[in-house]
């Protein structure tokens, strides 16, 4: 009965989404407390239905129930347990699952955390979320469910796609939802807000927290994905701008101006439009990376290849929720939103600098990824827009963001002098000349991008670094605040990331050979010397094993054994690389395809990726960065009426309330 009970537990889940909806939703409207009280106690009832699912379908899959569809679709009796668990989320319908429990976990989490806040304005910002719950409950049960029999059921299932049987696919989906789900808190706080009339910054701070934690995880997914496809997929690179890539980056680019434009609202009340807009926009732009994924209009290794039906379902749940909050924005906004002024070089410039170019990002990413799209609708033929576009296009946004986020930290609220900052910005400079004269001495094949690129990198990184231990000298205590940490810690993330990508992709060599046993190539002061290939058989598949010697001069560095998988199942072929990690430096060889019939000569390709980890180090500050802010007890304080904030002699603005 797992299937049946599960298809129950998703109808319970739903009608306790449809109360949490319009019950509270209503009391809101007509003030009456015991109809907003019900908001609470229907989130969890939802969030225990959800998860009762959930735990339902990975009980078929462990038990290897193959009556059910979409376990037979996507196991097998030979798949090892912790890939029987993974494969829950591993297709269309059990991942659409995990979304909907990740949201009813966000949404207990919020219920759990708003009881300090206005009940009716809680009350609003749960029936939200209680709305999109809707929605993908009903995606779920109509179009995508996971609980549907296959009758008779078969002696054994296919194979779950031998790409997903990884370690880092078992954590790259979860972390990515909870990303793309938390911005709805967002979402609905701002729809909250706007309901409400009382565009103030109330909402705002009672919002950061949560922006924070889901701009963290999106941060963490990203990464994780940008990993997997570094290591699994066999061809050295860390981002391939594949449409299904840059769906899950345009709500990231969106939450980074938003959690920006959030610090500018809840320290001097302005930029209160942008924030509104911003919040509307992330959850969209998630959304819409949902359809792209879901629709099958996309072909990629990231999509769910679905039905027309799904994409139309998607498509309309995307304009109901965009188009809904967006008309609400429009008749509300004008009336409520205020702001304040600020002179031409101030903190609140330089932050509307960072929306600027982070938004007109988004925009060519989005261009970039839909054109193609349009023009194949439109019958005007296949075209397609990669690398070189976005390369070039991203550069150039992104070049004037590194030049000026060491100012903004140094910059006063309101207005400031631009002699007095650069006089603070004396050391980073110096540091980032120094740095740019010895990447062209030290790596001059590197050429001007490179030089740039890692001179830009340590500006980053030393301003940051700088303004955080001026701060410290200044507490008492010796203590940074939490926020303020928080921040250097991300831009120093982003300095660090800024050097791997410099560096990664202007001295990256490689090679790609045809080689016997005993044959040697030398790339990049490195010997590999190919000893040959043996059988190695796994759980569910069987290998050819290369084993490589990599020396330098006459000691030996490493010794690697890169793998061509079959897959006894399906019968798919995969490509495992070996890996030899460093600070500096990777090595990575992947084998090809044998080029004899013996089995003895083997396409090779080999990599040298100088500071490729140095990307993802810089990610994992940046989510770091997010996750510490997230904790900061500023955002916990319930602001009083009335009160103002106090501003420093450094910019730093402080509460009163």
């Amino acid at each position: 009965m797992t299937a049946e009970l599960g298809q129950i537990a998703l109808i319970l889940a739903l009608i306790f989404a449809l109360v949490q909806a319009f019950v509270p939703l209503w009391g809101a409207w007509r003030g009456q407390e015991n109809m907003m009280a019900i908001a609470r106690p229907a989130a969890f009832g939802q969030f225990c239905f959800v998860a009762f699912a959930f735990a339902l379908l990975t009980s078929a899959f462990v038990n290897q129930d193959f009556s059910v569809e979409y376990v037979a679709r996507n196991s097998n009796s030979l798949l090892p347990l912790v890939y029987r668990i993974s494969a829950v989320w591993g297709a269309h319908e059990g991942s659409l699952l995990l979304w909907a429990l990740i949201l009813s976990g966000w949404t207990l989490a919020v219920a759990a955390g708003s009881r300090h806040l206005p009940q009716t304005f809680a009350a609003r910002v749960l029936a939200v979320m209680g709305i999109i719950s809707i929605g993908f409950l009903l995606f779920s049960l109509l179009t995508s469910n996971p609980f549907s029999r296959l009758l008779p059921s078969p002696v054994d299932g296919n194979d779950l796609n031998p790409l997903l049987q990884d370690p880092g696919l078992i954590i790259h989906p979860p972390m990515l939802y909870m990303g793309y789900v938390g911005f709805s808190v967002a979402f609905a706080f701002s729809v909250a807000a706007l309901l409400s009339g009382k565009i103030d910054r109330d909402w705002v701070r009672w919002c950061r927290p949560w922006t924070h934690l889901a701009w963290a995880f999106l941060t963490v997914g990203i990464a994780l994905g940008s990993w997997w496809a570094y290591y699994e997929l066999g061809w050295g690179g860390w981002w391939f701008w594949d449409p299904v890539e840059n769906a899950s980056f345009l709500p990231w680019l969106a939450g980074t101006a938003l959690i920006h434009s959030q610090a500018v609202t809840d320290k001097r009340g302005t930029f209160q439009g942008w924030t509104l807009l911003l919040a509307i926009c992330a959850f969209s732009l998630s959304l819409l990376g949902t359809f792209l994924v879901r629709s099958g209009v996309l072909t990629s290794v990231h999509a769910f290849a679905s039905d027309p039906t799904r994409g139309l379902f998607i498509l309309a749940f995307l304009g109901l929720v965009t188009g809904g909050a967006l008309l609400l924005y429009a008749l509300r906004a004008p009336k409520t939103v205020t702001g304040g002024q600020f002179a031409g070089w101030s903190r609140e410039t330089l932050l509307l600098i960072n929306n600027l170019f982070l938004t007109v990002a988004a925009a060519m990413v989005l261009i970039g990824t839909l054109y193609p799209l349009l023009i194949d609708a439109l019958g005007r033929g296949k075209i397609s827009v990669g690398a070189p576009y976005f390369g070039l296009m991203f550069i150039m946004l992104t070049a004037p963001l590194v030049l000026v986020m060491p100012f903004g930290p140094f910059t006063r609220w309101k207005q400031d002098g631009l002699r007095r900052v650069l006089t603070r910005l004396g050391l980073p400079l110096l540091a980032a000349l120094s740095a740019g004269g010895i990447t062209a001495i030290a790596a001059p094949e590197s050429g001007l991008r490179g030089i740039a690129g890692v001179a830009g990198g340590v500006w980053l990184i030393a301003g940051s670094l700088v303004y955080a231990f001026g701060r410290i000298a200044r507490q008492r205590g010796w203590q940074l605040p939490r926020g303020e940490l928080a921040m250097s810690l991300a831009h120093i993330g982003v300095g660090v990331f800024v050097i791997g990508v410099s560096m990664t992709e202007t001295i990256s060599t490689e090679k790609h050979l045809a080689m016997n046993p005993g044959d040697q190539a030398d790339i990049a002061g490195y010997a590999f010397e190919f000893r040959g290939t043996e059988v190695l058989r796994g759980p569910n598949w069987v290998a050819d094993q290369g084993h490589f010697i990599v020396r330098s001069g006459e000691r030996i560095v490493a010794q690697l054994y890169p793998q061509k998988r079959h897959y006894r199942a399906g019968g798919d072929i995969m490509t495992e690389s070996a890996i030899d990690p460093g600070i500096t430096r990777d090595l990575y060889i992947s084998l090809g395809e044998p080029l004899d019939d013996q089995g003895r000569r083997w396409a090779v390709r080999i990599y040298h990726k100088p500071f490729v980890r140095w990307i993802w180090l810089g990610a994992l500050l940046i989510a770091f960065g997010g996750l510490l802010a997230a904790t900061d007890r500023r955002y916990r304080r319930y602001r009083r009426t009335g009160a103002v904030d106090a501003v420093s002699d450094d910019g730093t603005a402080r509460s009163l309330a």
